[in-house]
Order: C-alpha cells, then sequence, then structure tokens
C-alpha cells in the first residue's frame, strides 16, 4: 500500500512524527512538504529532531494570499498524485496544506484520511475553520481527537468513516519530552535565556486576528506583558516579528524577551518549565493542557473546548484589562484533569491500523 501525506506547517511536522513512524513497518509512505512554512527554525529543524523521514517532494510553496498559496500546492500536489498513484491521502489539522492535499485527492478519487477532523470553533472569518470544514467533508476517515469533535460532525450530517482515535498531539508530547529532559543539550535552553523553571511565561503570537490589527493590536497586548510579575518569553513567529519589535522599540518594554524560533524539543521544554501559557495557537493550548500547564488563550473562542474545563485555558479578549484579569486571577482545579478527554497516547496506532487495513474501509 501507498500513502502520500501531506505537511507544511510545524503543527503537522509534529504529528506527522508519531503517525509516520507508526506507518513505517505496514507501508509506503511518500511525505509532501508544502513549503508552507519556510523558516529554517519554522521547518527543516522539525525534520531533524523528530526523525521524520525526508520529503519526497518539496513544493516550496511559501508565504503568499490564501488564494495563490492554495493554488499553487493544488496544482503541486496534484501532479504528484499523477505520478505516485497511491491508495490512500493522509493530511492533518487546518492549514492551506491541508485543504489542498485534500481537495486534490478528493478530485482524483483517492480516497482522504483527515487527523484531527472534527474541530469547529463556529468562527467562519478564522482561514482554519474554512479548512477544516471543507476537509472534512470531502474525507474518506474522520480520526476525531475527542468526543466533542465526533459530536460537531454528526451536526452537519457526518457520521460515516467518523472514529475517536484520540489526538496525535499527545502521543507526540509524551514520547518527546522525555527525550528533551534526558538531552542535555537541549536543557541548556533555559541557562542560555537566562530564566529558571517556574520563573517565566511563554507567550506566541501569530494568528491574522492577532497580527493583522497591526502595532495597536500588539501593543494591546505587550502593555499586559510588561506588568506581568514575571518575564514574558515570546519564540517570535515570523509574521509577527515586525511589530513586535518596532512595538519594544517605540514603547521601551522591559519585561518582554523576543527569542528566535525554536525546535519542537526545546518548546516543549519551555512549555513545561513556564508558570503561565499565553498564546493564540490552537496546538500550545493542548501542549499546555497536556503538561499541566496554566493557559490564557488569546481569543474568542477555541476549537479545544475540552480545555477550558476547571480553567486550565480561559479565553481572553484582546485588551490589556482582560488579558491582565485572566493572567493574574485564574486559578485552575486540578480535579478538572481526571476526565482525560484527548485518548491514552496511543492514537497513532489506531488511525494507522485503521487506514492500512483495507478489507475494514469505509465504502466509498
Amino acid at each position: 500500500m501507498k500513502i502520500v501525506t501531506v505537511v507544511g506547517a510545524r503543527p503537522q511536522f509534529i504529528k506527522a512524527s508519531v503517525v509516520s513512524a507508526a506507518l513505517a513497518p505496514l507501508c509506503t509512505e511518500v511525505l509532501v512538504h508544502t513549503g508552507q512554512h519556510y523558516d529554517q527554525n519554522m521547518s527543516q529543524v522539525f525534520f531533524e529532531e523528530l526523525k521524520i523521514p525526508h520529503p519526497a517532494y518539496n513544493l516550496g510553496v511559501g508565504s503568499g494570499t490564501h488564494g495563490r498559496q492554495t493554488g499553487e500546492m493544488l496544482i503541486g500536489i496534484e501532479e504528484i498524485l499523477f505520478k505516485e498513484k497511491p491508495d490512500v491521502m493522509l493530511v492533518y489539522g487546518d492549514t492551506n496544506s491541508t485543504l489542498a492535499g485534500a481537495l486534490a485527492a478528493s478530485k482524483l478519487h483517492i480516497p482522504v484520511a483527515h487527523v484531527e477532523a472534527g474541530l469547529r470553533s463556529y468562527n467562519m472569518r478564522m482561514p482554519e475553520e474554512q479548512n477544516r470544514i471543507l476537509s472534512d467533508h470531502i474525507s474518506t476517515w474522520l480520526f476525531c481527537p475527542t468526543q466533542t469533535a465526533v459530536t460537531n460532525l454528526a451536526k452537519e450530517g457526518i457520521t460515516k468513516g467518523v472514529s475517536i482515535s484520540g489526538d496525535v498531539m499527545l502521543d507526540s508530547v509524551l514520547h518527546f519530552r522525555e527525550v528533551a529532559l534526558n538531552n542535555p543539550e537541549k536543557r541548556k535552553i533555559y541557562e542560555q535565556l537566562g530564566i529558571s523553571p517556574k520563573n517565566y511565561r511563554l507567550a506566541t503570537l501569530h494568528r491574522a486576528e492577532t497580527t493583522d490589527g497591526g502595532e495597536d493590536a500588539i501593543v494591546r497586548i505587550f502593555d499586559a506583558f510588561e506588568q506581568l510579575p514575571q518575564r514574558v518569553v515570546i519564540p517570535i513567529h515570523p509574521r509577527t516579528r515586525a511589530l513586535a519589535e518596532e512595538a519594544i522599540k517605540t514603547r521601551g518594554y522591559r519585561n518582554i524577551q523576543l527569542i528566535d524560533p525554536v525546535g519542537y524539543l526545546e518548546m516543549l521544554l519551555l512549555t513545561s518549565g513556564a508558570c503561565q501559557v499565553l498564546t493564540d495557537s490552537g496546538g500550545l493550548q493542548k501542549e499546555a493542557w497536556f503538561m499541566e500547564v496554566p493557559c490564557v488563550t488569546l481569543r474568542s473562542e477555541t476549537e479545544w473546548v475540552e480545555t477550558l474545563e476547571g480553567g486550565w485555558n480561559v479565553l481572553a479578549k484582546l485588551t490589556t484589562e482582560d488579558i491582565l484579569e485572566k493572567a493574574l486571577h485564574t486559578v485552575p482545579n486540578p480535579a478538572a484533569r481526571e476526565a482525560q478527554p484527548f485518548g491514552d497516547g496511543h492514537a497513532s496506532e489506531k488511525i494507522v491500523r485503521a487506514v492500512c487495513n483495507k478489507k475494514e474501509w469505509p465504502n466509498q
């Protein structure tokens, strides 16, 4: 059996690391990197650290408008599918790479397996929401990380091919956190940044809703960060760097430490060592939850509603006052973690068993 897997962004590299490892003994996997994340620290370092097979194809699409980026991916992926003639297309999450892979395969009647299906923020202004809905509706297998995702799909009339696999990100965090903790070179990240565990807060900012507001939006967020009692460390996303540097230069912030993007192992150490995470990232919300680190999500909604139980994750408006209120006065309840909604850490094995067993494929 041959499977073409399309990845293009940091979260997809992380998910692919554990699923590709489980696929290796059972089938031929052809990995396609769209080049959606093209920065060395956002892309290549992940393949090296996570021991992901080197991509057979790199489309090198890079940044651009949604239409241009997705269109170039569609053209490139379709050519690969004509050449490789795979049995299955495997896609992850909700990026333009996800949609392009799913759509190219569906048009050629190649069954699509969507890992992390069924997520909904119910905010159609988010490009990710559009990508995930469209991908779900043309997928043969819909591997849901939680029961909530299954319920979301049922509301849209999708029940065929749906299963709860658990969350592959949990598989990855459980495995690679141990790898990071046992790597003395990686553990030097604290010393290199001049921080110590539980004496700093970790933040990330990259979504369009955050950055499209320009410097005014960044200033509102940074004004809150400046007033927090611990230093705020920000591995800065390329699309946010110029705005962040200009805000620090003009406003003279002293409690904010911008650093270059880091590899996944360092990010796991920074997350687990933080006393709190502040982020607009979907993936980091979960990683914080997995590692029992309180999180403030800088958005008005989240697709990961399970993390909101017991105050382990709270939503904050993009105002200085609300961010400060949530960051300083939210106390999580340890008892709320007992349900374990994201599975048992073996999601990748369940996904591979389903896709590689042709006798149990859903009827097309």
